[in-house]
């Protein structure tokens, strides 16, 4: 494992192990507050993969007598979504510094020691939610992704769909054993084949691994804040299941009668026809004032449903950020809308491999090649930082949008138009889950 980036003086690189889980959770705990307490936080399976998760040692001891002042970690998401394919990606988690050793340089250098160890890894993509909006902008992290998060009146009205009522419906106590396979494929089938259309969804990535799995099926009460054990929905059409969804409802009452809310943590189905069935029942749970999906892609087909979108409450947020880690693998690793034959002018002030000017080509819908150039900088189609690029890379982002905020520079006319079309996708990237 390579751990051989600076680090301030007093501190050092460390790998951690399950054996650190205890100080693990004590430190992610002093950096994002929970109301439970890490006894009981330890009785749930860690999510992480221990041999990707490195902590900074606090040399000599400590007044509480925990040596981490930080740590990071990453998942290997081994299928990440990209246009037109998947590329290896680490997904970017567990970021956190004790408060006592902010503001010293810990976090530049874990994320400088997590990109190098990318590009060990042959992970030409780094990706992660952020905690908050403005710290992973420079280290060249982009804004990849937006979704929506709803929050729907009780018997929201929803357009007819043919064939929504030949679906039935199941609701049933969520577990692991009984619905593991089958939540798992319909994810996976909704990202691969969007709406029947044949175009993938980009940054819909899976919890690959077992102990992502596990985590994600752990249920304790200590963590549902008043509501209820996990319940699990399935909508199903000729015994074929088409759609679920996750959830919780919390029963509340006030003088006019009951103000149920009821959370849904993640609901996806096949078409618009099980979409709509779905909908329909979350929507109309007894005793229920109000249901509010926690994640919903920009394209979802229920905001299109909605007879009055404005009796819903619909705040836009930033979803996926992506961090280009290799250049030429990464553009040449995903698929284009449009024709395209552009050099960029690439800037990165933390990977100088991804520096220089690339020339990239592009079938539409078809195969791409990136390769380095020797046309000079300053005369290059299109200028942009790793930022930028990481920004429009998923297809959410049009350059068009960033050049016209001053982030993109176009030195040929007409080149932007033409690269901002290519980098597009027909479907609106986003992750249904936070990691």
């Amino acid at each position: 494992m390579r751990l051989d980036t600076p680090l301030p003086d007093g501190y050092r690189f460390r790998p951690l192990t399950a054996d650190d889980h205890h100080d693990v959770l004590d430190l992610d705990a002093w950096a994002f507050p929970v109301p439970v307490e890490t006894e009981e936080m330890a009785k749930m399976p860690s999510p992480l993969t221990w041999e990707r998760a490195v902590g900074v040692q606090v040399d000599g001891d400590t007044p509480d007598g925990s040596p981490l002042a930080a740590m990071h970690a990453s998942y290997p998401f081994t299928q990440f979504p990209v246009p037109g394919g998947t590329l290896p990606t680490a997904g970017l988690t567990w970021v956190g510094v004790h408060p006592q050793h902010r503001r010293r340089g810990l976090a530049s250098a874990m994320i400088d020691l997590h990109l190098a160890r990318c590009r060990e890894r042959g992970e030409p993509l780094s990706a992660l939610y952020a905690a908050e909006y403005a710290i992973y902008g420079r280290f060249g992290y982009g804004r990849a992704a937006d979704d929506v998060r709803v929050t729907l009146p009780r018997g929201a009205a929803l357009r007819d769909v043919p064939g929504a009522s030949e679906h039935s419906v199941r609701i049933e106590h969520a577990n692991a054993e009984r619905h593991r396979d089958l939540v798992l494929g319909i994810h996976r089938a909704a990202g691969q084949d969007v709406g029947g259309l044949g175009l993938n969804r980009p940054g819909w990535a899976g919890p690959e691994t077992a102990e992502l799995q596990a985590h994600r099926w752990y249920d304790p009460a200590a963590f549902r804040q008043g509501f209820e054990s996990r319940r699990l929905v399935v909508v199903e059409r000729d015994g074929e299941p088409r759609g679920y969804a996750l959830l919780r409802r919390k029963l509340d009452w006030d003088v006019t009668g009951p103000r149920g809310t009821v959370n849904v943590a993640e609901a996806v189905a096949l078409d618009t026809a099980s979409s709509r069935a779905l909908w329909g029942v979350l929507v109309d749970l007894d005793l229920m004032s109000e249901t509010k999906p926690f994640l919903v892609a920009p394209d979802d087909p229920l905001l299109s449903l909605l007879v009055d979108r404005r009796g819903a409450d619909l705040r836009v947020s930033d979803n996926v950020w992506v961090r280009v880690v290799d250049v030429p693998t990464a553009l040449a690793g995903r698929r284009y809308a449009a024709d395209l034959d552009v050099t960029l002018a690439v800037t990165d002030t933390r990977l100088p491999d991804n520096e220089g000017v690339w020339h990239l080509r592009a079938e539409a819908f078809g195969p791409a090649s990136c390769t380095a150039s020797e046309t000079a900088a300053e005369d290059a189609d299109l200028a942009l930082d790793i930022r930028e690029l990481g920004a429009a890379y998923l297809g959410g982002t049009a350059l068009t949008a960033l050049a016209a905020a001053g982030l993109v520079t176009e030195r040929t006319t007409g080149s932007l138009a033409r690269a901002s079309t290519a980098f597009g996708w027909p479907v609106a990237p986003m992750c249904s889950w936070v990691f």
